[in-house]
């Protein structure tokens, strides 16, 4: 399933916790302590370990997760691209802090001191990503091998099938904690799906220069409805002459999802039809058109 065109454009909060939670797990492999990493009930009520609970939120606790984890964190900045690096944060602060909320109740009901329950790594972004992925994303190939039907939405269920059970218990459970957060951030409670960090916050990253932040504030988020200048189908049509042999017509449940974006109709059958009708790409190609 295409994420749209390939690296961290109009992306750079993913790029910046994917690079984290490489460094992080790179940095606790080489000293052999990955497998240490794990939240425990010691960890949080007996010796309190705060950098325990920093760490756990970026480092996996070993190669396979790191690989399934980073491959599920780069396809969902799809999510960073359709609603703006800000809210996207916001999403991520969310996600995090519900979770360990949840893990650490969860810790205490267990009360089990041998053990790691909660194995480390950012299980609760990932699994809450799926809900908007569920929701959101929709299909746009299906097809079938020895009989089962599959869809093109189908490698990141099973990616994050094998990210969710890599672990067992201990991924299970945070991965729980995750999609119940997700739930909770779909269905807006307390309006969070409307929360925004202050423009103060933005800007500061802004002043930072920083590769991995710099352009958090230059993006913008979503759009209102009609905003969208009138020269974008233009522009769309200018990066992305149109192929002489894609002539399919694209839905308009894939239209209206675009114009539900804040694009004009035009504009997001143009970009739909350059993308094959493949949305994410189109959503891609909107929004790079409209940042020239």
């Amino acid at each position: 399933m295409n994420g749209g065109p390939s690296g961290f454009h109009n992306a750079p909060v993913t790029r910046a916790l994917v690079i984290s939670s490489a460094l992080f797990t790179v940095f606790f492999g080489i000293q052999s302590r990955s497998s240490k990493l794990g939240l425990s009930y010691l960890d949080i009520f007996g010796k309190f370990r705060l950098w325990k609970l920093i760490v756990s939120v970026f480092a996996f606790s070993s190669t396979p997760e790191l690989m399934f984890g980073l491959y599920l964190l780069y396809y969902f900045r799809v999510f960073e691209r359709q609603i703006g690096p800000n809210k996207y944060s916001v999403f991520i602060l969310y996600s995090v802090t519900a979770s360990l909320l949840l893990e650490i109740l969860a810790i205490a009901f267990f009360k089990d001191p041998a053990v790691n329950l909660v194995t480390s790594g950012p299980y609760s972004l990932i699994f809450a990503s799926f809900v908007p992925f569920f929701f959101d994303i929709p299909v746009s190939t299906r097809f079938r091998v020895f009989g089962v039907h599959f869809s093109d939405k189908s490698f990141i269920y099973l990616a994050g099938l094998q990210l969710l059970l890599s672990s067992w218990k201990r991924s299970v459970l945070p991965g729980i904690c995750g999609i119940l957060c997700g739930s909770l951030y779909h269905l807006n409670v307390f309006c969070i799906r409307k929360a925004k960090f202050p423009e103060l916050i933005a800007s500061f990253f802004s002043r930072l220069n920083l590769p991995t932040m710099g352009s958090l504030p230059a993006a913008p988020t979503r759009i209102v409805a009609g905003s969208v200048p009138s020269f974008t189908a233009r522009q769309v049509e200018r990066n992305y002459p149109s192929p002489m042999l894609s002539t399919t017509e694209p839905t308009e449940d894939s239209i209206a999802t675009l114009v539900s974006m804040g694009f004009d109709r035009n504009s997001a059958r143009q970009a739909l039809v350059q993308a094959r009708n493949d949305i994410n790409a189109a959503t891609d190609i909107l929004l790079e058109a409209q940042a020239h």
